[in-house]
This record gives structure tokens, sequence and C-alpha cells, in this order.
């Protein structure tokens, strides 16, 4: 096509034609080059595809290059956001300025299927073939590398982005910050090249410090999809509106769902009743049932293509972003009280001593006799179980010493007595005997509470405090994990694909790290041995109360692998367990949608069934929502160290109560007790003294003063730096002296500066919480 001769100008289409047949970036130069300009001649061109780009005839790409304008760039970033079910990725141009809606470009990857997920970052060149586009890969580039969530802020006559990532050592200055405010979180494009990186305002999305705007971080951050089209808001509408046909009646039945008392969602309801088959003497039948969102959401629909590019919802403390819109996820599939639904019931025959004899599957209409909070469900037992014991109210002044005034008083509870007796209390009963044989089983216990962030009406925050884990809460559980059970082996029956909840025993490596951090505190861990899961348990048995008994259930958490989801069964380690999946939770979890499905076609259940082709994709699916459901825990997570931060931003200056959960040569990390939310105290502050860093110990020691700082030491810490946008916390000693400045620290016997302090000095546009992961990774 290129031309060697110079009969003068091209045209506007020859210059076009010439972008859309070039096999490589097409710049100025390369345009010059193909018709022979030169001279006069280049500069009228450069004129002339400025008059194109005004004309809206031509863009230019990142680099120079230009395509036609709606067109895609031969060589661009693109964003990764969604694999099909026949693992097929598709992306989009990272930035579109067009007034066309961006185009959907079908990535040709090279190597194993599912190598990309959503969210991710590749630069690749690009062709366009018959109506659409394919893109070659030719580098992976980081997540969010290009994009900056941040606070705008003022120093002088400059604006500076503070990053909100903890990662994120510097502050950018801002090029352009459009019609940004000091104080606005905004989204930053990163311009230039380095060591003169700046940022150019993209998006503003208001004042970080406003009550719900911790989630909204976490949302843009990790790139999470909260918004819904309305083609399927529309569908979701239109199929909610489907009448439940035939189905097994179970409306009868006093079935109940149990759920925090702030539940957006109710997936599930239980039922028990004493055995009446005389081939289980002893035993029980229950019923666990299931919202059926796969009778609704079908394969290939709107509904599904949306629901498995989010793979999961997101629960922040003051949002929930869902995998399904809120008239079928709160409505339509929502079990609530006095109001018929689909379900897919999973009947259970429980033998005396907890074990599953039987399963099937069934779709039935269902009538949930109420929705009720743990804390109720477990005072209405209680105070049922005291009542059987003790009988009508007792005088408490003539009583025996057994019996307290506290036994006398319990709360009332809000469950009719009625439902104590049909529903609640046969419940119970067959879950003590579930209960029993996982005790048997032995799975991993690892008493580490959950935080919770409480919020008033206006999302201020209220308090910030473990999760109380109650006998309700274990109720579920373990009615839950049968019913998991039950779905695995029933499709295992069949012979049908099973979507398992895999979950490996930790690696070698991972055992020989446990070893050396137990030998610290003077606990043995023999690594030949047949590790399962009580060995771990046998390990906190020994330690019993002693002060380092959370740190060590900490590292023995760090020591587990990440379970994951796959057709292949891997066994699930942690619930001592050979065939487990996820059936239970089909209006949040993508996964468990997939095991409805599959339910469906092997008991030829009707309509909803697993398709061929989701049967095939199978292990790109499960590849896919293990991503999803990493960046939704990091994204969870991020937002309660918002949250703590937020809550702790009051206390600055006050001694708190806190514990080592790290150490390095450039200082200890330390988390405040009950409330959580890591912070860093720099080597710098601790004194005048020369420190010594153990790696083996991982401890800190003074050379004169012999004043150590050691793994799960507990200690008073005053509170110096709590950055909400961040999540960030920084504590010092309560004596710091005045003027302390940069300490040195003894390493194998050496005299450097940690090199955590160096970095911090040099982004020390940074905050000192940023160094946080590069202690703890």
């Amino acid at each position: 096509m290129a031309r060697k001769h110079s009969p003068g100008l091209p045209t506007r289409q020859q210059i076009l034609d010439f972008i859309e047949s070039s096999d490589q970036p097409a710049g100025k130069r390369e345009i010059a080059r193909a018709f022979g300009l030169s001279g006069n001649d280049k500069i009228a061109l450069k004129r002339l595809l400025r008059d194109m780009g005004d004309e809206g005839l031509i863009d230019s790409a990142p680099g120079r290059a230009f395509h036609k304008m709606g067109g895609v760039p031969k060589v661009t970033v693109l964003r990764v956001v969604d694999v099909d079910d026949s693992g097929q990725t598709w992306a989009v141009p990272e930035r579109w300025e067009a007034d066309t809606p961006e185009p959907r470009l079908r990535v040709q990857e090279r190597g194993r299927k599912g190598a990309l997920g959503p969210g991710d970052r590749i630069l690749a060149r690009t062709e366009e073939k018959g109506a659409g586009y394919i893109a070659h890969p030719m580098k992976k580039l980081l997540k969010g590398s290009e994009l900056v969530l941040g606070v705008v802020h003022q120093e002088g006559e400059s604006y500076w982005l503070r990053p909100v990532d903890k990662k994120e050592r510097r502050e950018l200055v801002i090029s352009d910050k459009g019609k940004a405010e000091v104080g606005d979180l905004v989204l930053a494009e990163k311009t230039g090249r380095p060591p003169r990186i700046s940022a150019r305002v993209t998006d503003i999305l208001g004042d970080p410090f406003a009550p719900r705007s911790f989630s909204l971080i976490a949302i843009h951050k990790h790139g999470i999809p909260h918004e819904f089209s309305d083609l399927v808001l529309k569908e979701a509408e239109r199929v909610s509106e489907l009448p439940l046909g035939m189905r097994e009646d179970l409306t009868h039945l006093p079935i109940v769902a149990i759920d925090p008392p702030d539940a957006r969602d109710h997936d599930d309801a239980v039922w028990a009743a004493p055995d009446d088959d005389a081939a289980n003497p002893g035993g029980w039948k229950a019923i666990v049932a299931i919202a059926d969102v796969s009778f609704y959401v079908r394969p290939g629909s709107a509904l599904d293509k949306e629901a498995r590019k989010r793979g999961n919802s997101v629960y922040f403390p003051d949002r929930v972003v869902p995998m399904l819109p809120e008239s079928l996820s709160s409505e339509m599939c929502s079990l609530k009280e006095g109001q018929d639904r689909a379900a897919l019931a999973c009947h259970l025959q429980v033998t005396k001593q907890g074990q599953l004899k039987s399963w099937r599957f069934t779709r039935a209409r269902v009538r949930i006799a109420a929705n009720i909070a743990y804390e109720d469900a477990h005072a209405a037992i209680d105070r049922a179980e005291r009542n059987d014991l003790w009988g009508e109210p007792v005088d408490v002044s003539s009583s025996p010493c057994y019996l307290t005034e506290a036994d006398m008083n319990l709360p009332d509870s809000p469950v009719p007595p009625g439902l104590v007796e049909s529903a609640l209390k046969p419940l119970w009963a067959c879950w003590k005997a579930l209960y029993a044989a996982r005790a048997k089983r032995e799975p991993l216990d690892l008493d580490l509470p959950e935080r919770r962030v409480v919020l008033d009406e206006k999302g201020r925050i209220l308090s910030v405090a473990p999760r109380e884990r109650l006998d309700a809460h274990k109720l579920i559980e373990d009615y839950m994990i049968a019913a998991n059970v039950a779905a695995a082996k029933a499709l295992e029956a069949k012979k049908a694909p099973v979507m398992y909840r895999d979950h490996e025993p930790p690696s070698r490596e991972k055992l020989v790290a446990l070893k050396d951090y137990l030998k610290t505190f003077e606990v043995e861990f023999a690594l030949g041995q047949v590790i399962r899961p009580q060995t771990f348990n046998h390990i906190i048995e020994r330690v019993g109360e002693a002060d380092f008994k959370p740190e060590i259930m900490e590292q023995i958490l760090r020591t587990q692998t990440q379970a994951y989801y796959s057709p292949e069964n891997h066994g699930h380690f942690g619930l001592a367990l050979g065939s487990y999946a996820h059936f239970t939770s089909p209006i949040r979890r993508y996964a468990d949608l997939v095991v409805h499905r599959a339910l469906v076609r092997a008991y030829g259940l009707g309509d909803g069934s697993l398709t061929d082709q989701e049967a095939d994709a199978m292990e790109v699916t499960g590849e896919l929502i293990s991503q999803l459901e990493r960046r939704a825990m990091e994204a969870e997570r991020d937002t309660i160290d918002r949250y703590v931060a937020a809550y702790l931003s009051e206390r600055i200056g006050e001694l708190v109560d806190a514990r080592i959960t790290g150490v390095q040569a450039f200082g200890f990390f330390a988390t405040v007790e009950g409330l959580g939310g890591d912070g860093l105290v720099p080597v710098s502050t601790l004194g005048h003294d020369y420190f010594r860093y153990d790696e083996k110990s991982r401890t800190l020691v003074g050379d004169e003063s012999e004043v150590s700082f050691t793994l799960g030491q507990r200690l008073k810490l005053r509170l110096v730096e709590a950055n909400p946008v961040s999540g960030g916390l920084r504590f010092e000693l309560p004596d710091t002296p005045a003027g302390v400045s940069d300490r040195r620290v003894v390493r194998d016997g050496r005299r450097k500066s940690g090199a955590g302090e160096k970095r911090y000095k040099q982004g020390k546009r940074g905050r000192p919480g940023n160094i946080r992961h590069q202690g703890r990774k």
C-alpha cells in the first residue's frame, strides 16, 4: 500500500485506508513514510491530521499513533471484563472517549485457558475481523498501575494526589485536576514517565470521609461491577413474575430461616423432626430448603452472564453489591416469612450418631414460618431448655444455690412459644447429633473472631467489635455443611459434573515455616507425621490459654492453603471431608448456582438445568469464580480496615491495648486488641538504643537496654495516626523520647538502616502505614 514517490498530500480517505490496513501502529512518521512525504508536505500532513481529528474522523492513541474514530488502536491497553462458558476471554479498551459504545474484543490467549480473569489489564495488538475485533495479548500489566484512587490536597500552589492504597508509597503531583476540589476522592490516571510521574483526574467520587464512602473506595479500587444494565434489570423484573409451577408442596411444614439481624437476603431455611422410619431408630429427618435461583436465572441469559461476571455478592458494613438484582436477591428469591417461594429442597436422613444415611433433592414450594435472627433463636432455645430443666418460674430467694438471678432473668424472646416447640426444639435436637459427628470428625477448629462494624441510620460508626459466635450460628453451619456434602455425593452418584469446593492440605514449605515459628514459643511440631486437621487442633490444645494463643491460631490459619472451586475433587482438608460442594447460597455465589443446575439436570427436575456447554467449561468457570471470590475478600477486608481506622481516628493520642503481630528490621506491627487494624511502630521511634533483629525468632532486641519486642507480645501503645482513607494506623511507645531521630538496626551483626525506614524516607509523601504490606508479605 505504501508509495515511495511524492505525488503530494494524501486524501483523507487514503489516510483512513492506510491506518485501517497497517499491521503496526500508524503515527505521523509512519504515514509520512508510507506516502513518501518530506519537508513542507510533512508540515501540511500534521495540519491535515489535526483537521481530521477535529472533524471526528480519527483519534490518537497512546504513543501518538492514530486510529479511525470509533475504532480501536492497533496497540492499546485493554481491560478483561468476562470469560464466558466456553472459556473465551473478552476485553474492552481501558480508555474509550468515542460517542459509540465501547467495543468488546475477543482475546486470543496463548497457553492454557482461563489465564486471564476479569479486572486483568493487558497490552494487546488488535485487528478488525468482520464486524468485530480480535486482541492478541503482548503483555499482562499490573492491575491499577494506570489508574489511582486518591484524595486531592494542596501544598502551596501545587495539588497532590494522596493514594488510598497503603501499597502506594508516594503521592503524585496532579497535572490536571479538572473540577475536583481539595478533599475530593477521585480516580486519576498516571501520566508521564519516571521519575516525573503525575496524575490526571478522570472521575470525582465525592467526600472520602462521608458515611458510606469507605465501601465505595473498595468498589472502585478493586474494579467491582456495582451497577446493573437496563437489560439485566428488565429481565430480572420479567422472570420474577414467573409462576412457580408444579412442585412438591412443603408449605405445611414450620420451616424457619435463621440469619443475621441485618441480613439483606435469605438463601436458606431449615426444618427437622424425629424420623418415623424403622430403619433409622432414634434418627432424624431434616430439610434444608434453598432458594431455587436456577429457576429464574437460566444459562446464557443476560442475568446469567452478569452473575457470572460478578461471581459473588460483596458485603460491606454499609451496603451489599449483589450478584443478582434486588428484585431477585432481596425479593423473589429471598425466603421470606409467610410468602410462597420456589426452593430446591435437600431431604436428609440423619442417624442417631449424626451420620447422613440418605438424601434426595426436589423442587418445592415453601412458606417460611419465620425469619429469626441468630440472637433471638439462641435466646428462645436457651429459655426453653432452662424451663425444661427447672420447670415453671422459681422463687430465687428460696431456690438451691445452683440457680442464680441471671438464670431466671433471661431476655424475652420474640419467637412465639408454639414455634419454639414445633421448629426450634427439633432443629436443636437433630443438630446435637450432627455436632457430635462433627466433633468425631475433628475438623480444623480455629476460634478467630470476626470483626463487626455497627452503623447508625446515617452510616456513622457506632461500634467495632468481635462478632459473637452462638450455638445458633453453629447449628446453621452444620445443617449447611450436611446439605453441601449431600449435594456433592448426589452428583457423584449420578456421575454428573460437580463444582467442588476444594481445600488442599498445607504445603511442606508452609509446614516447615510453622515448625520454626512454633519453636520460638517452645512448642514442638513434628514434620514426619501425617498432617490432618486434628494435628493443628492438638497444637492449640497444648497451648491452652497462654497469652500467645491468638498468634498461634493466626499462624496456623496462614499455614493453610486457600480454598478454591474446581470440577476436580481434592477434598476439603479444613472440614475433614472427602467430597464437598457449595449448594446453600445461590443468591450470592455463582458456584452454588452451577451446583443447583447440575442437580436439576441429574434429577430431571425441569427447566434451568446445566447445559453441555457449561459442563465442558467447568474448569474455566472454577478458575474465574475463585479469582472473583479473592477479589471480594480483599475488598471486604480493606473496607473493614478503613472503618476501624475511622473509628480510632477520634482516639489519636490515647493509649490502647495492643498486640504485636509482625516484627521486621524496620520496626514492628501491632493490632488493637478487640478491634483489629494493623499499624507500624517504626524502629526510629524506639529510643536511642541500637536494636538487633533476630530473623529466626522475629524479635527486636536493644543492644544496651536488652528491651525486646517479639511476636505476640501485649503492650500499651500510643495511637499517633489513623487514616480512614487508607485504613493505615501508626503507633508509638508511651514513653517515646522527644526528638528521637533515625535509629539504626543491627542485622546479622552489621548496623544498617532498616530497609523499611529507607523506603519510607524515599517516599516521604507516603504514610508509615504503607510499609505494613512490605513487612508482612
